[in-house]
């Protein structure tokens, strides 16, 4: 007999109704594609943040890698905000990702804020990258909620196929 995944403890993620919007929709797949997308984009320009930090050198590489990585972060935005819309029926805050959405409406503020800084000069180039750093600490802990709710939802389908196993021997 196969072993019974963890119980999911509290509300479950998903409804059935919801879990199957969730697997039809093609804004599932979207963001399956943009999540890597952004975090590679983060992780090479942290790297080149930190070594213009470093060294003063390889301002320009550093700051078009936080406007790139900014564009990937508003593009999983948009397109998150139509996921909620079609799993859950509403833009953004379902209950299910109140908290996450909260943490992304911040760090999409700190990106913006970089973003002003350096059309406006607003900030000196040092302080714009330290300001991008800011903006990825934020995004570090909403990637880290995003990955713990994947892992909650893996989990509970795990059990929900466990379930039907079981009701259907």
């Amino acid at each position: 007999m196969p072993q019974r995944p963890p119980a999911v403890v509290g509300r479950q993620l998903y409804t059935p109704e919801e879990r199957d919007r969730r697997d039809r929709s093609r804004w599932t797949v979207v963001q399956g594609v943009l999540a890597p997308l952004q975090l590679l984009a983060f992780l090479v320009s942290l790297w080149l943040v930190l070594q213009f930090l470093r060294t003063g050198e390889g301002a320009e590489a550093a700051t078009v890698s936080v406007i790139v990585k900014t564009a990937f972060l508003y593009a999983i935005m948009v397109t998150g905000a139509i996921w909620e819309k079609e799993v859950f029926g509403v833009w953004l805050f379902a209950k299910p990702f109140f908290w996450e959405d909260v943490v992304s409406m911040a760090v999409i503020a700190l990106h913006s804020a970089y973003l002003y800084a350096f059309l406006t000069d607003a900030l000196n180039l040092r302080n714009q990258m330290l300001l991008a750093l800011v903006a990825y600490a934020a995004y570090v802990l909403n990637a880290a909620q995003f990955f713990y709710k994947l892992m909650l939802a893996r989990r509970e389908s795990g059990a929900e196929d466990t379930r039907r196993w079981v009701t259907s021997t």
